[in-house]
């Protein structure tokens, strides 16, 4: 989704964040090449593999939405030292709830990180909750012994907010690890819907496809899974070779001339459309990272009992299902090489 490389940081701001109010807290403006690996790598590198993007949201009115105003003064030129004790407030405000767990946040200041080919700033916010424990080697110098400690390392962080600032609205990436503990983070802290672009279309249209070849069709029409997966295939083998979608012509290479299906698939699309309150476009630009996370779930395997696992990736015409005099059920595989 992003490359974090060629970012840097300009700006980092630490406070823990207690049930009693704390004043202490760290600002700090430069790092050593080392540092800002380090850090890039712990805060930047799970958004490389997000694939979903929002925006911010409110009910009412978006100028009321607390973390975008504060957002938008950091894109705006003013230092962090002017909105941290903001962001510090709006997050207490957020999360006043028992299950919600104190922990250490940091809130960084990015320029130059590469969004879809091109450089863009980003302030990033994150809550850590859970510590990574470890051990401090000895120093020979000293009296050698052993030092358990706990600290903070490259796993996924518990709550991370990536707010890139793209032409509003800004684009936001976000995850959070506790998602079943409390909802606050994205709900109510960040306040976040589905950015209406290409990444999501690209998402959500493959997610439909998905649910509609493997869960629909059987329901009504005589489909094989060896039929299915050939046409998770024709859809993964759509989206990896085309650079822009258009509807007619996936709908053509994924089920061909057959106008039941086609018609069924469009009623499918428009109901889940409406079950997931989503508006998707018929012509767009494929998300390419998003196509290969999504291929991962397309599943080209045919299981058989607990026996036999047979990979379909190619012509769908060199297998055979059928059955025996004695009612045992088999395929036929035509091959002119194994290896």
């Amino acid at each position: 989704m992003i490359e974090y490389k060629g970012a840097s940081i300009q700006e980092l701001f630490f406070k823990k964040i207690k049930e009693e109010t704390d004043e202490h807290h760290l600002n700090q403006t430069e790092f050593s090449p080392s540092e800002e690996e380090i850090l890039k790598n712990i805060f930047l590198k799970p958004f490389s593999e997000t694939i979903n993007t929002y925006q911010f949201k409110h009910d009412v009115d978006l100028e009321l939405n607390v973390l975008f105003q504060l957002s938008r003064k950091v894109h705006e030129g003013n230092q962090l030292s002017d909105t941290q004790e903001g962001i510090v407030t709006h997050l207490r405000n957020s999360s006043r709830h028992p299950n919600i767990k104190e922990g250490d946040l940091f809130i960084v200041r990015f320029s130059d990180i590469m969004f879809g080919g091109e450089p863009v700033d980003g302030l990033g916010i994150f809550k850590v909750e859970k510590k990574d424990a470890f051990i401090e080697t000895p120093d020979w110098t000293k009296e050698p012994t052993l030092l358990f400690k706990e600290g903070i390392g490259e796993k996924k962080l518990d709550k991370a907010c990536l707010i890139l600032f793209t032409p509003e609205p800004f684009t936001i990436l976000a995850y959070d690890n506790n998602s079943s503990e409390a909802v606050y983070w994205k709900n109510d802290f960040i306040s976040l819907d589905f950015k209406k672009d290409h990444v999501n279309d690209t998402n959500h249209f493959l997610q439909m496809t998905k649910s509609y070849i493997t869960d629909q069709m059987p329901e009504e029409f005589e489909v094989s899974k060896t039929d299915q997966i050939d046409l998770l295939n024709k859809s993964i083998k759509y989206f990896k070779g085309a650079e822009d979608f258009d509807k007619g012509e996936f709908e053509l290479s994924v089920f061909g001339q057959e106008e039941q299906a086609i018609n069924s698939f469009r009623f499918f699309d428009k109901q889940y459309q409406d079950d997931m309150d989503l508006e998707l476009s018929e012509n767009f630009k494929i998300a390419a990272n998003s196509v290969k996370k999504q291929a991962r779930i397309f599943k080209s395997v045919l299981k058989l009992d607990k026996n036999f696992h047979i990979y379909i990736h190619g012509n769908r015409k060199l297998i055979e299902r059928g059955e025996d005099s004695d009612g045992r059920k088999y395929y036929k595989i035509y091959y002119d090489n194994e290896s």
